[in-house]
């Protein structure tokens, strides 16, 4: 029976098209077409099931990479030494963000996370883009830093490779099943990976090929060392810590230094006998500087071994918290060498040149500086150069070179600049040479005079780097090409009265209330910041410390003598008598709120109508009433103050001080003059 019989058998009898069967070879080639299509939807849904996702895909590659425990291993090895044996260290790299010329950011192992920081000189993997936020990276060197008082750690990058680009997500470790967990180990002849069950491995193995672990971290570090000179060895066998991850609770440190300054030795006499003494002032390859003191032995020992521009390995010292009166540095600690601290040349090395870090002053600025220790960094355009001239010394009568220069910055203000011996004759002529195409000059580290009202002048470790790069110097080449060739400048010292060479000139600008100084704790945290205030002396506190004994000569605090007289350490004399000096807290008011004042001996003077000796005598002379009535004499005046606002630690609290720069009585004319153009600001009617 075909298929014919079956259609005619049917009932009813319907009309019906006959349809010519298929021959046999065309039925068999639709069935395999069929067949193949089954098979390939099949297929298709059966691999879907099994391969992963592209973000599975990415978290099976992280997997493969990040160090298990990686995190752990730091924390347990916090300052491993380069010959220690350590597992390989792969971490995800999140959070990255410049802070500085370095890069801050968290370290991920998928359980744990840490603070880091990437040392300066990976900063171009990271503008380059070989290391990126989200990215692994392989740490090579590092060193981990407690904080005390934030009570945390910080991880020091100082050598590392990068292994990913950015990922999707932060990684996260994941528990697998102990039936489907994989292992993954790299076949020894190639750095490819191979899946292994669990049961043969266990944990994540990531291996180098075979021939790079002919020999061990420490013989290849043996065979180096083995002829080298004892800095070189040092080098080797001795992990070089960067100074800005130096604090005085860490032990052991070596450091890689090069003598930017070098003081001459002096000598001193004080209540414990007779010594000797001598700072260096060094930088690292980041700019970084710290100060270093010896005294006595380790004085004698390491004078003639420091050389001024040498590089240096030094280890074996200690830190303390910097005296921030008398450092000439920007950092928070200074270093004291003793007689067995380690200082060795680094020679037959690469030298590097140090970064030259600036904390720029405005000029309109620098009136607070005056006579100050403290030193600035300024940045300008080059107004004018002078001839050299020949000055004599006072002291030895030695005849040294000076030159001028005259200097411009945004703030329309001018300074005149006094370079001396080789910096006016080699940088000065440099400078006189291009003058007529306005450079803009970068100088660090000087001392501000109040010559002319306020006045610069170079030391023996100044540096002056002419058309910087830096963006401080193209900004201000734009204002300068732009508008401050046109613009009508005045010299900084220009009506200056004597009191305003101490701040008192700005006593109309930057005007606050009290409340917007004690409301905001974080004023000042990178430098002290400068303010105005208008407020009344509301409280003197009889039964302070009202002064101090100092020498008559430089002003500096005075010891009693053996015998008789006192002994000036600055002057490194003894003197028959002495001067007293204020230095005085007061509290004072304005409509918003009232705050601590430090204030000192010629501010105080202004306050209180005497000097201390006069205020002295009187409470001797005259009785503990006399002189508490002279003190609430001078309270619930008026005063126009100019003070500078810096935050300070005690007793491991925060706080701010406060501290006068600068007094004036009210000038009522003046007075009302700012008063009607802040009036005028508001769009009051009048």
């Amino acid at each position: 029976m075909n298929n014919f019989d079956i259609i005619q058998n049917q009932s009813p009898p319907k009309t019906v098209k006959y349809k010519k069967p298929a021959s046999p070879s065309h039925f068999s080639f639709n069935s395999q077409l069929f067949s193949l299509f089954c098979t390939s939807c099949f297929l298709s849904a059966f691999l879907c099931l099994l391969l992963p996702s592209q973000r599975d895909r990415e978290r099976e590659t992280m997997a493969k990479t990040v160090s298990p425990d990686a995190i752990s291993t730091i924390l347990a090895n916090p300052s491993p030494d380069s010959s220690s044996d350590l597992p390989e260290i792969i971490v995800q790299v999140v959070d990255l963000k410049p802070t500085g010329n370095r890069y801050m950011f968290s370290a991920n192992d998928g359980k744990m996370k840490i603070k880091g920081i990437l040392q300066s000189s990976l900063s171009s993997e990271v503008i380059s883009g070989s290391i990126q936020n989200l990215g692994l990276i392989r740490i090579i060197d590092y060193t981990l830093n407690d904080i005390p008082t934030k009570n945390e750690k910080y991880l020091i990058v100082t050598k590392c490779e990068a292994v990913s680009p950015a990922l999707e997500a932060d990684y996260k470790a994941e528990v697998k099943s102990e039936d489907t967990d994989l292992v993954l180990k790299p076949r020894q002849e190639e750095t490819g990976i191979v899946l292994k069950p669990k049961h043969e491995e266990t944990g994540i193995v990531l291996k180098p090929k075979q021939e790079y672990q002919t020999k061990s971290a420490a013989q290849i570090v043996h065979e180096q060392s083995g002829n080298m000179a004892p800095s070189a060895r040092m080098a080797m066998t001795r992990r070089i810590q960067p100074l800005v991850s130096l604090n005085p609770y860490q032990g052991n440190w070596t450091i890689k230094v090069r003598v930017t300054s070098k003081g001459n030795m002096r000598t001193y006499k004080n209540a414990r006998g007779e010594g000797c003494v001598f700072n260096v002032e060094l930088t690292d390859e980041d700019g970084t500087q710290i100060q270093a003191t010896m005294f006595n032995e380790a004085a004698k020992k390491f004078f003639d071994k420091f050389e001024l521009g040498k590089v240096y390995y030094i280890s074996k010292g200690t830190l303390r918290v910097a005296n921030k009166q008398f450092k000439t540095v920007q950092n928070d600690y200074e270093m004291t060498l003793n007689e067995n601290s380690q200082v060795e040349e680094a020679s037959n090395e690469e030298a590097f040149i140090p970064e030259t870090k600036f904390n720029f002053v405005p000029i309109d600025e620098l009136g607070p500086y005056v006579n100050g220790r403290e030193l600035v960094d300024v940045i300008g355009v080059v107004q004018s150069v002078s001839p050299t001239m020949s000055i004599r010394r006072k002291s030895n009568n030695e005849t040294i070179p000076k030159r001028d220069i005259i200097i411009a910055d945004e703030t329309k203000k001018t300074v005149v600049v006094s370079l001396w011996n080789d910096l006016a004759t080699h940088v000065g002529q440099e400078l006189l040479d291009m003058a007529d195409k306005s450079p803009v000059v970068a100088i660090k580290s000087l001392k501000v005079g109040d010559f002319q009202g306020v006045s610069l002048s170079a030391l023996s470790k100044s540096n002056i780097v002419v058309n910087p790069d830096l963006p401080e110097a193209r900004k201000l080449r734009s204002w300068y090409d732009s508008e401050g060739k046109e613009t009508s400048l005045a010299s900084i010292g220009s009506g200056m009265s004597p009191s305003s060479k101490n701040g008192a000139r700005s006593m109309y600008t930057d005007r606050v209330s009290l409340l917007h100084i004690t409301s905001n704790l974080s004023l000042g945290e990178e430098k002290p910041v400068f303010f105005s205030l208008k407020a009344y002396v509301s409280f003197i506190k009889p039964d302070q410390p009202m002064w101090y004994r100092a020498c008559k000569t430089c002003n500096k605090k005075v010891t009693e003598a053996f015998g008789s007289g006192y002994w000036c350490e600055g002057c490194q004399k003894n003197d028959a008598e002495c001067s007293l000096r204020y230095i005085m807290a007061l509290k004072v008011s304005d409509a918003s709120g009232e705050a601590w004042l430090s204030t000192f001996n010629e501010q105080a003077e202004k306050i209180l109508g005497c000097s201390a000796d006069e205020l002295d005598k009187l409470k001797s002379e005259e009785g503990e009433i006399a002189y508490q009535m002279k003190l609430k004499e001078a309270t619930w005046v008026p005063h126009l103050f100019r003070v500078s606002v810096a935050p300070q630690e005690y007793n491991n609290e925060k706080r701010q001080r406060i501290t006068v720069r600068a007094i004036a009585p009210i000038d009522y004319a003046a007075e009302s003059k700012y008063l009607l153009e802040e009036m005028s600001k508001m769009n009051i009617a009048m």
